[in-house]
């Protein structure tokens, strides 16, 4: 990537809301609790023909009872190794502290353009106290803003985007498969997204509720280009009662809606459990394609059948959503990581699969001389052709009389004949009746 903008500073100064501003999303869960955004978030902007992308970052502090802190100051520090220019927001509400003074010293250490941006000054009293912070001695200009209202970002701009070299990509995820890592909270999502990339991309401890925003990762491997999306663990709707882990879900869905293909996580040691099933069923239900990772196997007491037997089990109570392929794997053993991507390629693969319609016809007809449809209250189906629709995932419209009368057993042999020949693992399918 090129022209990356890093937005760094200490807790609770607007660093999300200048994101969102950027962006012009509302990618970047905003609250006025200190320590909500934790990870690297990234999202892309333009400014008069200029693209760009720009970095979220957490509060950057030293000595809190924050337990997260460490990680948080990483994930700054790599940001800014990545960055073209660096935006210090400060904040006119609160004034300068001893916060903001420690870390303009880190950032009189790197040798990228830096700009200091006082936010909150949506009133003139403000507007004239962002002086203060001239203290700081970080260049000759302060950029007074409202990343609320988006007053004196244009300003700010203008300036960012003489540092660029290039005039960038309007969006450099455009056409590159979309991968969510989705499962219930502390199932090891970051842990695997972590161990794929090679680098500490998503913070990870043992406690369920890590990852609050959905992190964006480009990943290169078997030849292609996959955009991975860690997400913050979902939870049955009782147990979310804390605004930020409301919209953690909230993201979570909405990466998954996103998403080409969902890799969904589940504990070896707790097994299938209703949460997993309500997770599954939502992709399924959103037409994505799904590979189910049984994480931690490493912690499974086995025998040569384990592996059999647990699979059995899991399809039968996933029935009739049985189509997606289950790989046991560890990631702390990094047993099987690369299976997975490999089938996850293969599912996206057989998601944006298209069926001539002479070969479809010539095979489902054969199919359908085996076992007819059945009539119906004295109504024969007859079943004249077929074709597939120009959808995201496999969709396909039968012609025949009386579709009225085609039953669900009937449907379920079609689509099982259908996966039978032209394999469409991991991948739910759509079959429609019309009337010809």
């Amino acid at each position: 990537m090129a022209n990356i903008i890093s937005i760094v500073g200490r807790p609770n100064v607007g660093k999300s809301t200048l994101f969102n501003r950027l962006t012009e999303s509302r990618k970047a869960i905003m609250d006025n609790q200190s320590g909500v955004t934790r990870d690297r978030h990234y999202g892309y902007g333009e400014w008069t023909d200029q693209y760009f992308t720009v970095i979220d970052t957490g509060g950057y502090v030293v000595g809190s009872e924050d337990i997260f802190e460490g990680a948080i100051r990483e994930q700054v520090e790599l940001a800014l190794e990545e960055s073209t220019v660096v935006l210090f927001m400060v904040d006119t509400m609160t004034g300068l502290t001893d916060l903001d003074k420690d870390f303009a010293n880190v950032l009189r250490r790197i040798n990228k353009p830096v700009y200091l941006v006082a936010n909150k000054a949506e009133t003139q009293e403000r507007y004239q106290s962002a002086a203060e912070f001239y203290e700081l001695g970080l260049g000759d200009q302060i950029f007074a803003i409202s990343a609320q209202t988006g007053f004196g970002t244009g300003e700010l701009l203008d300036q960012v985007i003489t540092h660029f070299e290039t005039a960038g990509i309007e969006d450099p995820e455009a056409g590159i498969p979309r991968i969510a890592i989705m499962g219930r909270p502390n199932v090891g999502k970051s842990s695997f997204l972590n161990v794929l990339t090679g680098t500490d991309r998503s913070i990870v401890t043992d406690i369920a509720g890590t990852t609050r925003d959905a992190i964006h990762t480009h990943y290169n491997a078997f030849g292609m280009e996959f955009i991975l999306t860690d997400t913050a663990g979902l939870r049955r709707k009782s147990r979310v009662n804390e605004d930020i882990e409301y919209y953690s879900t909230l993201r979570s869905v909405k990466a998954m809606e996103e998403s080409d293909v969902c890799i969904i996580l589940l504990d070896a040691t707790l097994g299938l459990e209703g949460q997993d099933m309500n997770i599954i069923g939502q992709a399924d239900k959103a037409k994505k394609g799904i590979v189910i990772m049984v994480n931690k196997w490493d912690l499974v007491e086995k025998d040569s059948k384990t592996a059999d037997t647990f699979k059995k089990a899991l399809l039968e109570r996933l029935a009739p959503m049985n189509y997606m392929p289950i790989i046991f794997a560890s990631v702390v053993e990094k047993q099987r990581i690369h299976q997975v991507m490999e089938k996850a390629m293969e599912v996206y693969k057989n998601k944006t699969k298209k069926i001539t319609t002479s070969k479809l016809n010539e095979v489902m007809q054969a199919e359908i001389e085996k076992y007819p449809p059945p009539a119906d209250r004295g109504k024969y189906i007859n079943i004249k052709y077929m074709i597939q629709l120009p959808t995201p995932s496999p969709t396909f419209v039968f012609f025949s009389s009386n579709p009225k009368h085609v039953k669900e057993p009937y449907l379920r042999y079609l689509e099982n004949r259908m996966r039978e020949n032209f394999d469409f693992s991991g991948v739910p399918i759509t079959i429609f009746f019309r009337e010809k």
